[in-house]
């Protein structure tokens, strides 16, 4: 799916982009916003597909930590609301989704599993692991309001564990739906998309009285099995999604903000019966596989607090449950696995002057996973974890940024047969960004991350591992990179390393350890102009596991062989026009730097998407909009999917040519 425009905006939120600088550097904007009265104000893609504005939102967005976080800009997010988390992230070629359907739909950022990055939703940490055929962290892009990658060194306040970065996400607040004054507002969409037969539907509605606030997101997607390129029909493919969200909040007039919210996210459907792969030389070629993930958040914060006193405490659990079906034997019933995280952050942030702040806290989770059928009684595993963290970002001079930190975590490990053990260790980071000139930064992060012992695949666990000898895991992260700005255009790179040490190996058979290693490097363009954007990146890594060049089964759970790939975006929308026009192109260049065991080579592939968007002047806060992806009908299978280097692997391909047509209104 191609990027697009948000509907019109809050006055408020207007000018908050205004003030902090952002739409001086949308390449042309800011005078066409700067001069149109507050009633009018809308939001050009010029600003909206610039992740700079995103960025601005950032408490610590200028930070030197975030030199290598990669932001999802708001139009990206606007066009992902009826899609999955591949649209979410598809402008940025550094940060990978393959599976093509949502249960099996894996992130992976410079060739990292997310499996090894610290993920939150609203504050509270998520689970890391479950049935290796499927994916562990599935989300709805149309409850997100923002997404944030930490590629590589992170800093020591993204959570525990945090070995190749981290993922931070929020779910949307009424604040993004209504304005000033405003007391009840909200917006309903619909999709349909020829391929699949696939309709979308979703209502959020919001409202406010005092310093009250509730929000309320319900989305439902159906559909049949789609069509891959050139034809053949993907089984059990077909969406069958249904998300729900609930935010309640009392702020008062001193700042002090209370906020409860809640979501849950269920497919239940047929799917193939290896969820990630579609031939598997079994007589049932699909199985029900039943998923639910929930996640609760409690946080207290003083916004817009400065000195000494600026908390923030989040306390939360996320669970995600799989059932899986077992035709081939059916004493089994029905498999099923579950991972839950109880977690809680309490922390200051210490704001010794405009230019300096350190942030200090406490962090602990609970994390127990289970699998269990009709014949066996619960074999779990579980892992508890308290840390104590300190970040400082200071900036001495205009030119220079410099942000360090470190923390102490200490996990009380359990195995499958009762077996207990602590591990216990340091981590530290350190980042520097320094402008050479006015167009030209430079930019670093190094750290090491203790890793703990992770919790393993539910679906393998083994009653009679034997875990002696097993060690905690560490990682460490380089980048080098820099930022150059010149007028209407940009352009960013950096290179990076990530080396996973004494990472526990899926095994049903023995508990085994193994390291990996990704390395590569990222580049990035950004041009725009008073009506339009162009957005563009590359990214090349490869992922070595025990020193040795990987293949997707290898490297299962730890990264993906990826090589490179490439992610565009363009869009403009015509001087005096409601229309905006634009598409995107999505590659991966042949790669077949794959271990000798694989069969063979990964192919090339490129894929056009292009939409086309009208805003009827007459009928306020409407937005129609048509567009074709895959043009050209392609038959690929994302680099990010699992098996496309096996002959004897037919991966999950992607949807074929396919018309989708939607509809917002904002009220």
């Amino acid at each position: 799916m191609a990027a697009t425009l948000l509907p019109t905006f809050s006055p408020r939120r207007a000018r908050q982009a205004l003030l902090c600088g952002v739409a001086a550097s949308a390449f042309g904007a800011a005078p066409a916003l700067a001069q149109m009265p507050d009633e009018t104000v809308q939001f050009l893609g010029t600003i909206l597909l610039d992740p700079a504005y995103t960025r601005a939102r950032d408490p610590e967005g200028t930070a030197a930590d975030r030199g290598n976080s990669h932001y999802v800009a708001d139009a990206e997010l606007e066009q992902a609301r009826m899609g999955d988390l591949r649209d979410v992230f598809a402008g940025i070629a550094s940060v990978s989704v393959g599976g093509a359907i949502p249960l099996a739909q894996k992130i992976f950022v410079n060739g990292i599993d997310m499996l090894n990055l610290a993920v939150t939703l609203d504050g509270v940490s998520q689970n890391n692991r479950l049935f290796h055929h499927i994916s562990a962290n599935a989300f709805d892009p149309g409850l997100l309001r923002s997404v944030r990658v930490d590629a590589g060194a992170a800093p020591a306040d993204a959570g525990p564990h945090a070995m190749a970065g981290a993922v931070v996400m929020e779910t949307v607040d009424v604040e993004d739906l209504l304005d000033p004054g405003q007391a009840y507002g909200g917006n309903v969409r619909l999709s349909f998309g020829s391929n699949g037969q696939t309709f979308g539907r979703s209502a959020t509605a919001a409202g406010r009285v005092g310093g009250f606030e509730w929000l309320a997101y319900a989305r439902r997607v159906t559909g049949e099995d789609y069509e891959a390129g050139g034809g053949g029909v993907v089984e059990g493919s077909a969406a069958d999604l249904t998300t729900r969200l609930l935010k309640l909040a009392y702020e008062g007039d001193e700042g002090h903000r209370l906020e409860f919210s809640m979501q849950d996210m269920t497919d239940d459907a047929l799917r193939p019966y290896r969820a990630n792969i579609t031939s598997v030389g079994r007589p049932f070629p699909l199985r029900r596989h039943d998923t639910h993930r929930t996640s609760y958040a409690l946080s207290y914060e003083q916004r817009d607090a400065t000195g000494l006193w600026d908390p923030h405490i989040v306390l939360g659990r996320s669970e995600v449950e799989v059932g899986v079906d077992q035709p081939l034997d059916p004493a089994l019933g029905v498999s099923r696995g579950v991972t839950s995280t109880a977690s809680a952050t309490v922390e200051n942030r210490f704001h010794l002057s405009p230019d300096a702040t350190i942030t200090a806290g406490v962090d602990f989770y609970d994390r127990r996973s289970a699998y269990s059928d009709l014949t066996t009684t619960a074999i779990t595993e579980s892992a508890r974890n308290w840390g104590l963290f300190t970040q400082a970002r200071i900036e001495p001079t205009d030119a220079l940024s410099l942000s360090f930190g470190g923390r102490y975590d200490r996990q009380a490990f359990t195995g499958t047969t009762g077996w207990r053990e602590t591990y216990a260790g340091f981590s530290g980071n350190a980042s520097i960004s320094y402008r050479v000139t006015d167009a030209l930064r430079l930019r670093g992060g190094i750290s090491s991350v203790f890793g703990g012992m992770t919790i393993e695949d539910n679906f393998i666990f083994n009653p009679g591992w034997d875990y002696t000898g097993l060690r905690a895991a560490r990682a460490e992260n380089l980048t080098l990179g820099f930022d150059w700005e010149q007028g209407n255009l940009r352009l960013d790179g950096e290179v990076f390393v990530t080396r996973l040490n004494d990472v526990r190996l899926s095994s049903y058979a023995a508990n085994a350890m193994g390291d990996a290693e990704s390395r590569g490097f990222n580049l990035g363009l950004g041009y725009g102009w008073t009506n339009g954007y162009l957005r563009a990146s590359y990214a090349w890594s490869q992922v070595r596991v025990n020193g040795a060049l990987s293949d997707s089964y290898r490297a299962l759970d730890l990264g993906a062989p990826l090589g490179g790939v490439v992610a565009l975006e363009v869009q403009h929308s015509p001087e005096g026009s409601n229309f905006t026009f634009g598409g995107s192109f999505q590659a991966a260049l042949a790669y077949d730097d794959v271990a000798s065991g694989s069969d063979q080579g990964l192919p090339g592939y490129g894929v056009v998407n292009v939409f086309v968007e009208y805003h009827p002047p007459s009928m306020r806060g409407l937005t129609l909009r048509a567009e074709v992806n895959n043009l050209f009908d392609r038959q690929y299978a994302d680099r990010a999917t699992y098996g496309a280097d096996f002959a004897s692997v037919t991966p999950i391909y992607e949807p074929g040519r396919s018309v989708q047509l939607s509809a917002a209104m904002r009220f």
